[in-house]
């Protein structure tokens, strides 16, 4: 027995309405995980007087996540005091277009591997600005995060108070 065309057409937008219900909830709870992954993925620059900083707040697993730019590129970061240069993913680095300069060993957690030095030409985090950075481009070095370590950082002063880190940069500082 066939259903009148009413009723019909009332099921199949009670099934579009829950198809876009379930969409929007997807979308949702994706953007609230990489909120509570990245809290800082558009940090806010305060600038007072000579110089700037910015404020970045911790993630759950207590690290330091921020959306920057190297290159003018947009970037994410993983703050690191423990890595002597910015590491840059290989599939990163070939999208940035960085060149491979000299090959250096590296020691990492999964073993030792070989990468390749490299300049950043500009490294941008909210306002603060820094040129010519040092930098690896790692093979083997999965996912899209770069690691800001102290080739940049040293550049900078930086503490870390209540699961909140400050960055500044001064005038004498910038280049």
């Amino acid at each position: 027995m066939s259903q009148p065309a009413g009723r019909r057409a009332g099921r199949i937008m009670l099934v579009l309405a829950w198809g876009a219900g379930l969409f929007l909830a997807t979308q949702f709870f994706s953007d609230w995980e990489q909120s509570r992954f990245n809290p800082n993925r558009e940090p806010v620059s305060v600038i007072q007087g000579e110089r700037i900083e910015v404020h970045l707040d911790s993630n759950p697993q207590g690290h330091f996540v921020a959306d920057g730019r190297i290159n003018g590129e947009t970037v994410t970061f993983l703050l690191d005091t423990g890595a002597t240069d910015v590491a840059v993913p290989a599939e990163v680095g070939d999208r940035l277009g960085l060149p491979r300069g000299a090959p250096v060993m590296l020691q990492t957690a999964n073993g030792q591997t070989t990468g390749y030095r490299t300049v950043l030409d500009s490294l941008a985090l909210g306002d603060i600005r820094l040129h010519d950075v040092r930098a690896i481009v790692a093979p083997g070095f999965g996912g899209e995060q770069i690691l800001l370590g102290m080739s940049a950082l040293k550049q900078l002063e930086f503490t870390q108070r209540a699961g909140t880190l400050v960055l500044r940069q001064h005038a004498t500082d910038r280049p």
